[in-house]
């Protein structure tokens, strides 16, 4: 009989790898097919990536599925030792499940997300629910918490928004994101976009950039239309990257926070034709 961890703390393994037992129902799929369907799965953080994803136990797995990969993934993966190409229906999903070389971790799997990396199975569930990204991590919060304090939003000097009853969204790891009425927001200032992002803890949500000639990073506004239960306060607010405006409240000017979403900022500027 097989046995299974049950204690909720987090492991480090020698490869540098953080893991822990879930007692989550997970079953990932691509269409309609059902690649694993696991009552025992694993956590697993590798170094310097914030988000978990996760591991089964190979009895868990429709190994029938998986094939050695023609043109291996080296060096996606902290130590990981064998990719596999995934292949359903005819289709190839190359490198879409690959294993850990750490003992603690022996005989376990790994899959990527399509929504995460645009690649691997298409369809997550932990229980009777459907999540996208990437797994939730048990260790991280998010709360949504309706305020009278007075914010106002500005760029290049210009007030985008100025309002008296935001909802301030707290969530482990980030800057405190301020979401607005849209009353409250000059939304003529800016133009809607076909972008779209989800996210596991919030749903998905839809953009609009800056429509004037200040160096203002596109698609810097933002609002779920139809968020997860869990933060029903944000539903059809709009919220603005901290990163990239200049944000006032309650008369104090908060400073732009640095986090992983800075670099992309920066990098996705719009280059402006000197007049």
């Amino acid at each position: 009989m097989t046995t299974f961890p049950t204690a909720r703390t987090v492991r480090t393994t020698p490869e540098g790898l953080l893991w822990e037992p879930s007692e989550r129902w997970v079953r990932g799929r691509t269409g309609e097919v059902t690649v694993v369907d696991s009552r025992h799965p694993v956590l697993v953080w590798e170094p310097g990536v914030p988000v978990p994803l996760y591991a089964f136990p190979r009895t868990d797995v429709r190994d029938e599925l998986l094939h050695p990969a023609r043109d291996p993934a080296t060096g996606t993966h902290t130590g990981s030792q064998i990719f596999y190409d995934v292949e359903v229906g005819g289709e190839l999903l190359e490198n879409a499940a690959w294993t850990f070389p750490a003992a603690d971790l022996a005989d376990h799997i790994a899959f990527e997300w399509s929504g995460r990396v645009g690649r691997g199975l298409d369809h997550w569930y932990e229980e009777e629910e459907e999540i996208f990204v990437h797994p939730r991590d048990p260790h991280k919060r998010v709360d949504a918490l309706p305020s009278s304090r007075h914010l106002v939003v500005e760029i290049d000097g210009t007030a985008v928004a100025d309002t008296r009853r935001p909802v301030l969204l707290f969530e482990t790891g980030l800057p405190t994101r301020y979401y607005i009425p849209r009353e409250d927001v000059r939304l003529d200032l800016f133009e809607a976009t076909d972008h779209r992002t989800g996210c596991p803890y919030k749903g998905s949500a839809e953009y609009w950039s800056w429509s004037g000639t200040a160096d203002v990073p596109p698609h810097i506004v933002w609002s779920y239309p139809d968020p997860l239960p869990a933060v029903g306060p944000i539903q059809g607010l709009l919220a603005f990257y901290n990163e990239a405006v200049d944000i006032t409240l309650d008369g104090d000017r908060v400073e732009r926070p640095v986090t992983h979403f800075s670099e992309t900022l920066a990098q996705h500027r719009p280059v402006r034709t000197p007049r």
